[in-house]
């Protein structure tokens, strides 16, 4: 068997359905844990939630996100992913929390997703 969504060959035990597409593992997770963006409540308690130095603390691979937007001033998520060696989703799941505390936003232009500092 081969994952629809990755293309990884699979043993018949390990595949998973999803919507009728036959994947692996882990883009099982992948698709059950959508990345919100745009989430009032999140961005509530991360404001709520700084650091007694009123910083939020970031983990390795969301401040090098951060390093990357601030030093070239704007950049595609496709670029970013590429420069920090993720694949497109899981760049999303470390702006997702940048964008929760302001630090991080995105714009579409054109074709692209654009990030910027907030």
């Amino acid at each position: 068997m081969v994952c629809s969504r990755c293309g990884a060959s699979l043993a018949a035990a390990d595949a998973r359905d999803y919507v009728g597409q036959v994947t692996c593992e882990d883009c099982y997770l992948e698709a059950l844990s959508q990345v919100r963006t745009c989430d009032p409540w999140a961005v509530h308690l991360a404001r709520s939630l700084k650091d007694s130095h009123g910083r939020h603390q970031l983990t390795p691979r969301q401040q090098e996100l951060y390093d990357l937007v601030k030093e070239k001033g704007e950049v595609s998520i496709a670029d970013a992913a590429r420069t920090l060696g993720l694949k497109e989703e899981e760049l999303r799941q470390e702006f997702a929390p940048l964008r929760h505390m302001e630090l991080l936003k995105a714009t579409k232009r054109e074709n692209l997703i654009i990030l910027t500092l907030f």
